[in-house]
């Protein structure tokens, strides 16, 4: 046969967690075509001698909804090896919305997601092309994408598409609880995967407002929710917080028969009342065993995050910092000076019993621009030798500063051991990236590089065949993603060769290349040699080869779990 690519001589670890076996891997026409003997010429020839040959890695937890309308590579996920994401998680997206919302949109996914809003609007346009759910979806097959790409209905958008600024303050009446379900059913119809929410209290929108999820009715959620028990479609993605934990797990579960993955189960980390990390895995369990289709995700690298006071997103959530949620840019600054909110940031830092307050001590100042002698130094350390409090201290630099001083903190999964047991729960999958969130204040697009060089070849905690499965395989099947995850013959031909010996996570680097300027935070990858996206040859050895600024690329939209 003459193939299109051929793969030779590579050590294939398949996706099932099954022993990987030395062989060839033959594409042609976008599909695997042979597996382990692949007798023929090619067009194309990798060789893969000493490396790992693997399915191409699904990222079930990102937010790139805005980001693809602009950006048709997601970076940096497939610069990492991942070659399917899911976005709309959280109940967060950019459809439906009327016209007159998108500045209420951009300005909750800012709060909530740490995106610019300056970057939305220049990304986005004036005219975002698509109003309805549906047409967002076609716009993105329209537009072409790198990789591929499955979406879910987001709770927050289809409530301010109904209720309009309304959505953040009331719960909805019955009639307009009949309108959301049925934008609910025209979604899942129209391809979307599944449906998602939130009810995090950490989630707080534009104007320091809850998101809109976090103001509706038990009932207006079961309702939602019923449209995809009545399709028979779809998966559902939760945040866990109040009100929507493990005994509204077992409802939702029971009453529509669908799965549910919840985000997210940290060490260190008390999300949702659950209790310690094993406390939430022995809950989870019994869920499980009980007949409830309930998966919670976890995640592979200590949750950290960079942050200045111009945007506290950890704080947010706090009464503390209500005032600051609700004040512009000169009024956050009015608010930081004066003495009332210093006493309270004071004794809310002094409390033992809060896991932010111990995490900010040992939080490091990143970036300041008066005073670089204290950078990559702790708070707590700055403050003790200049004799003050590292509430004020924190303060003090960050007016000084415009606010411009950022500090990395800790906020949870910073104890291996803990997350070792999480990321080996045979109940667990592997999720939260966040890629295209909180672009400014961290980077965990590059969690499946950190999973192979930290996890399997330095910790050896984990297996190849495993953590293969882990990134591959397991998060399509818990997201009803049914033709991707999998190295086989007749499969599409997602395909990613890794170099075990040097795969890894680089450094966080600090870029200005969103639109308008704006900054985030990027790390490059080590060790992938090649990334195949449906039998293109998308990138080798770090460099794209596809002009992915024109043309047709090789990435498809996922309706309803495959492409069409």
């Amino acid at each position: 046969m003459e193939y299109d690519i051929k793969i030779t001589g590579g050590t294939i670890v398949d996706g099932t967690g099954n022993p990987g076996y030395l062989g060839d891997v033959g594409i042609k026409d976008g599909k695997v075509v042979a597996l382990g003997q692949a007798p023929g010429n090619a067009t194309r020839t990798i060789d893969a001698k000493g490396k790992v040959v693997s399915p191409g890695f699904v990222d079930i937890h990102t937010h790139y909804d805005a980001q693809v309308m602009w950006d048709r590579m997601m970076t940096i996920s497939p610069w990492h090896g991942v070659t399917t994401v899911v976005v709309g998680n959280c109940g967060f997206g950019i459809a439906p919305t009327r016209p007159e919302h998108r500045q209420l949109i951009a300005e909750t996914l800012e709060n909530v997601e740490g995106m610019s809003v300056n970057a939305l609007k220049a990304g986005l346009g004036a005219d975002w092309g698509f109003e309805t759910f549906p047409q967002y979806l076609d716009a993105i097959e329209n537009n072409g994408i790198a990789i591929n790409m499955g979406v879910l209905i987001g709770h927050t958008p289809v409530r301010m598409y109904v209720m309009g600024e309304d959505a953040t303050e009331r719960e909805a009446t019955p009639n307009e609880i009949t309108k959301m379900r049925a934008l609910v059913s025209e979604g899942i119809q129209a391809g979307a995967i599944g449906f998602a929410t939130s009810k995090a209290a950490t989630h707080v929108g534009y104007r320091g407002k809850p998101v809109p999820s976090r103001a509706a009715s038990h009932d207006e959620m079961m309702s939602l929710m019923g449209a995809l028990g009545d399709l028979k479609k779809g998966m559902i993605q939760i945040t866990i917080g109040k009100g929507l934990s493990y005994k509204e797990f077992a409802e939702i579960s029971e009453t529509t028969g669908r799965r549910i993955s919840w985000t997210a189960l940290l060490s260190g980390a008390n999300i949702g009342g659950g209790g310690s990390h094993r406390d939430q895995l022995r809950k989870s369990e019994e869920l499980i065993a009980s007949g409830h289709d309930v998966v919670p995700q976890v995640t592979c690298r200590p949750l950290n995050f960079e942050f200045n006071f111009k945007a506290p997103f950890p704080f947010e959530a706090s009464k503390v910092f209500a005032p600051v949620s609700q004040a512009d840019f000169e009024g956050r600054k009015k608010v930081y000076a004066s003495p009332e909110f210093r006493a309270s940031f004071r004794d809310m830092i002094d409390r033992p019993d809060i896991n932010l307050a111990r995490s900010f001590k040992i939080a490091v100042i990143s970036h300041c621009p008066s005073d670089t002698s204290i950078e990559e130094r702790t708070i707590g350390d700055v403050a003790a030798q200049r004799g003050v409090h590292p509430a004020d201290l924190a303060i003090d630099l960050s007016l000084a500063n415009e606010l411009a001083v950022r500090f990395r903190m800790p906020v949870a999964n910073a104890d291996e051991e803990a997350v070792e047991e999480l990321l080996k729960h045979k109940d667990t999958v592997l999720g939260l990236s966040d890629a295209g969130a909180h672009a400014s204040q961290l980077c965990d697009g590059c969690y499946s590089t950190y999973l192979l060089g930290r996890w399997v070849r330095e910790k050896k905690a984990i297996t190849i065949e495993a953590a293969i499965r882990m990134l591959a395989s397991r998060p399509a099947e818990v997201f009803g993603i049914t033709d991707r995850g999998l190295l086989a013959v007749g499969r599409p031909a997602d395909v990613v060769v890794i170099d075990m010996a040097t795969v890894g996570a680089g450094q966080l680097k600090r870029v200005n290349d969103l639109p308008a300027g704006e900054d985030r935070l990027i790390s490059e990858a080590a060790g992938i040699d090649a990334v195949i996206v449906n039998g293109a040859l998308l990138r080798e050895n770090n460099v794209n080869m596809l002009d992915v600024a024109k043309g047709k690329l090789p990435g498809r939209l996922l309706r309803n779990g495959a492409a069409a």
